[in-house]
């Protein structure tokens, strides 16, 4: 009888995701009494997310504070047959690579102009990738997976622990990555811990950002949603500026967005302070904020959101000789507006 529930499980793992239904992917939840968080697990075989793009362990899915929830779905469904994310009788479908949700983080690939078609490169938090003959990185395609590492998964109540240990590669490289997802005791906090660590014997040089796909209540972007940076923005790329104004240190929405709108922005302007790698966004209709700031200094910024999600990309560099250690910190804070607020 067990064959069979197994099989059920591998049968359904290949349909498309209705999000309607209830998920039959390993998942946990976290609560430290003012939130509640739920999140779907690492796994190669059932696992929501088994794309080759964001990192597949912390993947929030909801996290209600303050009588609101803040992550969820953008996306209506999933097909493996679509690159990035298209538009479909009035639904969002998302590709393998792009169907996932809530703060994730996405490495650049390490390694991958070294490798000839044929061998493997890495991508922290996935494992180690296969190279095709395509002569460029394509972050949305899917590769295919050569080695995923081992993953550890541990639970406590109000924290998860995960860790991939990817060695003893011919390539030389080699990692132990570790995240941590901790709620503040006595707070609307959510801490996540990163730490990575060189077991290989060539250096590691990446970048990474968290695309921290915010689905606040599910509303669109819309007049009253603001975004605030500790520094005045500038950018040199702009879409959809109708739709929103920057304004010094401010994003704020002058139209809901509807349809196919799309809104986004390069963030520019920042320096080398740690201080300017924070983020504030407020959605005064609903009453909710969240802000959160991260422990290393900015690389680039970027801004995307269209009708169902907004989504602040911060970029941080990671450079790990073989030994040594690197340690990274990003702290959110979710808070209740008044709808007055100014």
């Amino acid at each position: 009888m067990s064959n069979f529930f197994a099989a059920v499980a591998a049968f359904a793992a290949l349909l498309p995701i209705r999000l309607a239904l209830t998920p039959v992917h390993p998942d946990a939840e976290i609560t430290n009494g003012l939130i509640r968080a739920k999140m779907y697990l690492p796994n190669r075989q059932i696992g929501f997310y088994r794309g080759t793009r964001f990192d597949w362990s912390g993947v929030l899915y909801s996290l209600e504070a303050e009588r609101r929830n803040y992550y969820g779905a953008w996306f209506d469904q999933t097909d493996p047959n679509v690159h990035d994310f298209v538009y479909q009788q009035g639904k969002i479908i998302a590709g393998p690579c792009s169907a996932i949700t809530g703060p994730v983080d996405e490495f650049a690939p390490v390694g991958y102009e070294d490798a000839k078609p044929g061998d493997t490169f890495l991508k922290i938090g996935i494992g180690e990738l296969t190279k095709p003959a395509e002569e460029k990185y394509d972050n949305y395609h899917l590769y295919e997976i050569a080695n995923a590492g081992e993953w550890r998964v541990t639970k406590h109540p109000d924290a998860i622990e995960f860790v991939q240990t990817l060695d003893h590669l011919s390539s030389g490289y080699g990692y132990r990555y570790q995240k941590n997802v901790q709620l503040t005791s006595g707070k609307a906090q959510l801490v996540l811990q990163h730490s990575l660590k060189n077991i290989g014997t060539r250096p590691i040089n990446t970048t990474v950002y968290n695309h921290n796909f915010l689905v606040l209540n599910h509303q669109p972007p819309r007049p009253g949603v603001v975004i605030s940076v500790p520094f005045a923005i500038r950018s040199t790329h702009l879409s959809g500026n109708n739709l929103a104004e920057i304004r010094g240190r401010e994003i704020t929405y002058t139209k809901t967005l509807r349809g196919e709108d799309v809104f986004a922005t390069s963030i520019e302007g920042f320096g080398d302070s740690v201080a300017d790698n924070a983020i504030q966004i407020e959605n005064r209709p609903a009453g909710a904020g969240i802000r959160w700031r991260t422990d290393k200094p900015l690389l680039r910024e970027a801004l995307w959101s269209i009708r169902t999600v907004i989504a602040m990309e911060p970029f941080i560099s990671i450079s790990v000789a073989p030994g040594a250690e690197f340690t990274w910190t990003t702290v959110y804070d979710y808070y209740a507006v008044a709808p007055d607020s100014k």
